[in-house]
């Protein structure tokens, strides 16, 4: 399978914004070689206001035009909004290999010892049946609470920019899990969005010590090199870094994405 594969066709990872780079990054670090295209919808940001039938369309079209432009060898939906609503209709219409992120529910499950898990994403995200679906399979005997944070969506985003960012985002995103019943017990915490990790530190410190945090990032980056396994690389350009709008808060990401290798830069 893998000898039919045009070694210079890229890996696609997609996001509604700067979230799906902690995918990449851990992409890069099992597949330094893979060619990768970081697609972000910044036109469409955020994903987690729009309804389940707008975020489906939009990402089932967008991703249409990207593999036919540019024909990836395999699609990581690198957002969890977009993939537990948008997930089985682009299968259905793409055919290339695709990955999607879902909350990291199972290993949260497997590591608390209070039985008590948080779980940050978007407003989108922690209503979706998906997430009921996960908690029954994987930790049917916790309790898991939701918070939606979107606010910390735009702090990730500001972040990247070399912004400044008002730790207060972060003491309410804590405090919103915190405060529902049986929230003092949470000892894990399940960053259901891949923005989340980017703030990672802040988040420790607004929780406070005892708390693990958790994402699916190396998880999501291990199922692309298996379903990659056994393809050749070839990088015959830097890495590029594509975006549904050009503004200036694009032209401010320019430094961060340079330090993931994203040197290239285009308009969709």
């Amino acid at each position: 399978m893998g000898a039919d594969i045009d070694p210079a066709a890229p890996i696609l990872i997609f996001d509604s914004g700067v979230g799906g780079l902690t995918v990449l990054e851990a992409t890069r670090r099992l597949l330094p070689d893979a060619p990768i295209i970081y697609a972000a919808d910044n036109a469409g940001l955020p994903y987690g206001a729009k309804t389940e039938a707008q975020v489906a369309a939009r990402v089932a079209g967008l991703l249409g035009r990207m593999t036919e432009r540019f024909r990836p060898r395999l699609v990581c939906i690198a957002c969890n909004t977009a993939s537990t609503i948008a997930l089985g209709m682009v299968r259905e219409v793409l055919e290339v290999p695709i990955v999607g992120t879902v909350p990291a529910i199972k290993p949260a499950a497997a590591i608390t010892r209070s039985g008590v898990i948080g779980l940050l994403g978007t407003e989108a995200t922690i209503r979706q049946g998906y997430v009921d679906r996960l908690e029954v399979e994987f930790a049917s005997d916790k309790t898991l609470l939701r918070h939606a944070a979107p606010e910390l969506v735009e702090a990730a985003e500001a972040r990247l920019r070399g912004e400044d960012v008002d730790p207060r985002v972060f003491a309410r995103a804590a405090a919103g899990l915190r405060e529902q019943l049986g929230g003092e017990d949470i000892d894990t915490v399940v960053l259901a969005c891949t923005h989340f990790p980017l703030l990672a530190d802040d988040l420790a410190v607004a929780f406070g010590p005892g708390v693990r945090l958790v994402d699916g990032a190396e998880g999501i980056a291990r199922r692309i090199a298996h379903l990659t396994g056994g393809q050749g690389f070839a990088r015959n350009a830097p890495d590029l870094a594509l975006f549904t709008r050009d503004d200036a808060r694009v032209e401010a990401l320019a430094p961060a994405l340079a330090a993931l290798g994203l040197t290239r830069s285009e308009t969709l």
